[in-house]
């Protein structure tokens, strides 16, 4: 790490180092190979060997062109359209109104899918003629040099959460404190999750401790807490997304939990979630930006519940979620009916009630509030 980029091991690649980066995933084999699995799954091995090098060859044609940051965004919006057309049936946007183009923020969001929440935050803000943001993943993410590859290619910087120590820890987290203020400062937005992990259960809930990181540079300046946070221009955004791809996934390790007391990972989940949730059908979709937080409380514990009320107050509740409560509604017919009950088939009988809590959730901290959770 230079002593003039003190955030060279976790920032995205700037420009010049957008082409090299290119480079290296066309010469990555098992970037190769992953690409080949996705499309062809049950192609033989002895295929797969004769096409790796017409795939290579492909990409190099295709992705010549990417030389710069806004180059790969371009490619990526060309893509999430294709995307949001196969995938979902209707994404509607609320709120972008009461924010500033040329101004940055930190987009605070719930947290339902690894690559989508993020991406769908992009598309909508580029469909609005706002810059895309910088985004905030855990370096669980990036076991695979590639997968690192591809997210710093697209605006991602690192969180890294394995440390070993408190010292390793206050060290990771002030560097990351530091980077988002600085990137704030140069008028790039950022976009982090309102905690680690998804919110498998349905619970959308603000961890504390991110708001306390934000602040580590503040009060290195020795800037008051209220201020600093002030400065930041925190926006809560809050995604809906009719059908979960990922649902069933999320309530066999929820139910694994709960009737053996563990849940292992395997290798490659993480990956495969994410594949799922891009590729997966979402029906409708809504993406709620609420106004900057201007008012902000003197503790943590008392922003994350303010965040948590603007999330919540700005659900889109579907068909699939007043089922799941238990309440009548307009909206439900023999469509939404029936796939409530294949979504149901899809776990165990046992883990129901899980997957009735994810899909009611919304209606419960819509109606009820926070001090009903």
């Amino acid at each position: 790490m230079s002593e003039h980029d003190l955030f060279a091991d976790i920032r995205p690649y700037n420009d010049n180092e957008v082409a090299p980066a290119i480079n290296r995933l066309i010469a990555d084999e098992e970037f190769i190979q992953a690409i080949l699995h996705y499309r062809f799954p049950h192609m033989p091995g002895i295929i797969g060997s004769v096409a790796a090098p017409i795939l290579r060859f492909i990409l190099k044609r295709k992705l010549a062109k990417l030389n710069s940051v806004n180059a790969v965004q371009r490619q990526v919006a060309t893509f999430m359209d294709k995307m949001i057309e196969t995938t979902s049936k209707k994404i509607t946007v609320s709120g972008l109104e009461q924010l500033d183009p040329k101004q940055s923020y930190l987009f605070l969001s719930n947290h339902r899918d690894i690559a989508m929440d993020p991406a769908l935050v992009n598309w909508c803000l580029h469909q609005h003629g706002f810059e895309t943001v910088r985004i905030a993943i855990g370096d669980n993410l990036l076991r695979k040099p590639c997968a690192t590859e591809l997210m710093k290619l697209n605006k991602s910087f690192i969180v890294k959460r394995g440390a070993k120590g408190p010292r390793e820890m206050l060290k990771n987290f002030s560097q990351l404190s530091a980077y988002i203020k600085h990137s704030l400062d140069d008028n790039h937005s950022i976009w982090i999750a309102q905690k680690e992990g998804r919110a498998k259960d349905g619970n959308d809930v603000t961890d504390p401790a991110i708001l306390k990181m934000f602040y580590i540079n503040g009060k290195k300046q020795g800037v008051d807490f209220a201020t600093y946070m002030a400065e930041l221009n925190i926006v809560p955004v809050c995604l809906s997304y009719e059908y979960d791809p990922c649902d069933a996934d999320k309530i066999k390790e929820l139910w694994q939990k709960k009737t053996q007391g563990h849940y292992q990972k395997s290798e490659f989940e993480d990956i495969d979630s994410i594949i799922k949730g891009i590729v997966g059908f979402k029906g409708r979709i809504h993406v709620a930006f609420t106004a900057p937080l201007t008012t902000i409380p003197a503790e943590a514990d008392e922003v994350a519940q303010l965040i948590d009320q603007q999330i919540w107050q700005n659900y889109q509740l579907f068909p699939i979620n007043y089922l799941a409560a238990g309440i009548e509604h307009a909206s439900i017919d023999e469509t939404a009916a029936d796939q409530w009950q294949r979504r149901l088939s899809a776990v165990p009988e046992g883990a129901h009630d899980l997957l009735t809590q994810l899909y009611a959730a919304p209606v419960v901290k819509k109606t009820l509030g926070y001090n009903k959770q």
